[in-house]
C-alpha cells in the first residue's frame, strides 16, 4: 500500500527528472489554465508508468520531491493516487466514473484480529449498507470477497491501478471479479490493527457517486451516512471480528482512508498495549513507565514507545507509532510538545489518556535497529540504548507482536 515512505535507492533517470519537473511546474502554477496544461503532462507520464508497472520511477520521483519541494511532493503524490484509485471506463457507448473505496474497520483485541475470506452474508450485508447509506442511487458496486489486513493490501500505485481496473470491469458489466486471493500473505498478530473491505463504486459520468453529492430527496449528509453505515454494519462486522472492539470509518477513497485508518489505529495501539500489560503481568497503567524516541535514518520515520514497570529499567513491551508521507518532524523538534499536531504530543496525550503518568522523551534520532536473531524492532530505554523488549519468564508464551 503506497501510504508509507518509500526508500528507493534508484538514481535519477530521465523519466524521474521529467516527473519531478512537471510536479514542480504544476506546484508553481498561478492560474487554472496553466494547471490544466501541467496536469495533462504529469498525468500522461504517470499513466504510462502505471500501465508498464514501472513503480520504481514513481517512487524515486516521490523521494526526490519530498526532499526538495514539499508542495511538489503533495502534487505528485495526489496525482499518482488519483490515477491509481479512479478511472473513466466506456461500456456499450456509456462512460462510467469509477472510484476504488476502502471500508476501514479499526480494531483492537486481547486475542487475534481475523482476516480472510468474506462470507456470502458479509458481502450481501456490505453491499446493502453501501447502497442504502453511502452510494448514490444510480451507482453500481463490486466488492472483493476478502477482509484485508495491511500486509495483504496492494503495495504500490501500479498494483492499486490493476485492482481498480478489475473491480471497475466487474461493477460495470456485472461480471465475476477476477482477482487472485489464494496466495495472500500471512497476517502478523498485533493488538490493534485496521482491517479493510475493498470495493469499487461506479456511476454514469456526470452523476454523483455518493449520497452526500445527490440532490434531494436522495441526499444524505456525510455525518448521517456514517451513522447509518455504522448501525447497519455493526452485526456483520461483529461476526467477522469475534472478541474484538472496533470502530467503523466512513467508506471513502482508497488512499485517503488507508492513511486515516493507519493514523486512527496508533492511539488505539497504545491503549491496547496498556490493557495487555495489565491483563498479562498485572501492572496497572499508573505502575507503568514509558520511554518515547524518534527512529529513522536521515529523518524521523516512526516513534517507538517502550513499556517498563515504574522504577525499573527493564523494557518489557513496545509499540511503534509510524509516520506517513504527509507527516514530517524537524530534527530539532523531535521532542517538542508545544505543537498540538506534532507526533510526540499526540503520543504523550495517548499515553496519559491510557493512564500512564511517567513518560520520558528522548530528543535524539535513533537508528531503526532490529534484532539480529529474530528481526523484532528494538526499543529505547531511559539511558539511550535501543534494546530488545522482553516479557517476564512467567508471562503467557503466546504474545501478540508489536504494531
Amino acid at each position: 500500500m503506497a501510504v508509507h515512505r518509500s526508500k528507493s535507492s534508484q538514481r535519477a533517470s530521465p523519466d524521474v527528472e521529467r516527473l519531478v519537473a512537471d510536479a514542480i511546474s504544476l506546484a508553481a502554477s498561478g492560474s487554472k489554465i496553466e494547471d490544466l496544461y501541467w496536469e495533462e503532462h504529469l498525468n500522461t507520464r504517470l499513466m504510462r508508468l502505471l500501465k508498464s508497472q514501472n513503480q520504481n520511477v514513481i517512487d524515486a520521483a516521490l523521494d526526490q520531491t519530498f526532499r526538495i519541494n514539499t508542495l511538489a511532493f503533495e502534487v505528485l503524490a495526489d496525482s499518482a493516487e488519483t490515477l491509481a484509485e479512479s478511472l473513466v471506463m466506456e461500456h456499450e457507448g456509456q462512460q462510467w466514473d469509477v472510484l476504488l473505496l476502502a471500508l476501514p474497520i479499526v480494531a483492537h483485541t486481547r486475542y487475534q484480529i481475523p482476516s480472510g475470506p468474506l462470507s456470502v452474508h458479509g458481502i450481501h450485508a456490505t453491499a446493502s449498507a453501501l447502497h442504502e447509506f453511502i452510494a448514490a442511487p444510480e451507482t453500481r458496486l463490486a466488492i472483493v470477497p476478502w477482509l484485508y489486513s495491511i500486509d495483504q493490501m496492494p503495495h504500490s500505485h501500479s498494483q492499486t491501478r490493476l485492482l481498480t481496473e478489475s473491480l471497475a470491469n466487474a461493477a460495470i458489466t456485472g461480471s465475476e471479479i477476477k482477482i487472485e486471493l489464494r496466495d495472500m500473505s500471512e497476517t502478523i498478530a498485533v493488538l490493534a490493527d485496521p482491517r479493510f473491505i475493498i470495493a469499487a463504486v461506479t456511476t454514469p459520468t456526470g452523476k454523483p457517486l455518493f449520497r452526500w453529492q445527490a440532490e434531494a430527496p436522495a441526499r444524505v449528509e456525510r455525518g448521517m451516512s456514517l451513522i447509518g453505515w455504522q448501525s447497519a454494519m455493526q452485526e456483520p462486522v461483529s461476526s467477522l471480528l469475534p472478541g474484538c472492539e472496533f470502530e467503523l470509518l466512513l467508506p471513502e477513497a482508497y488512499f485517503t482512508n488507508c492513511r486515516l485508518a493507519d493514523k486512527q489505529v496508533r492511539p488505539m495501539s497504545i491503549r491496547a498495549a496498556v490493557n495487555f500489560m495489565e491483563s498479562t503481568v498485572g501492572i496497572l497503567p499508573a505502575g507503568l513507565s514509558c520511554v518515547v524516541a524518534a527512529f529513522g535514518e536521515d529523518q524521523a520515520d516512526e516513534y517507538r514507545i517502550s513499556f517498563s514497570p515504574r522504577g525499573s529499567s527493564d523494557v518489557m513491551y513496545g509499540v511503534i507509532w509510524p509516520l506517513y508521507d504527509r507527516e514530517s518532524v524537524a530534527s530539532d523538534a523531535l521532542n517538542d510538545l508545544s505543537d498540538d499536531e506534532s507526533p510526540i504530543k499526540k503520543i504523550c496525550d495517548a499515553l496519559r489518556d491510557a493512564g500512564v503518568e511517567d513518560v520520558f522523551r528522548h530528543a535524539m534520532l535513533f537508528e531503526p535497529e532490529l534484532c539480529d536473531d529474530c528481526g523484532a524492532p528494538l526499543f529505547p530505554d531511559r539511558s539511550g540504548e535501543a534494546v530488545h523488549a522482553e516479557m517476564p519468564d512467567d508471562a503467557p508464551m503466546q504474545q501478540p507482536l508489536f504494531h
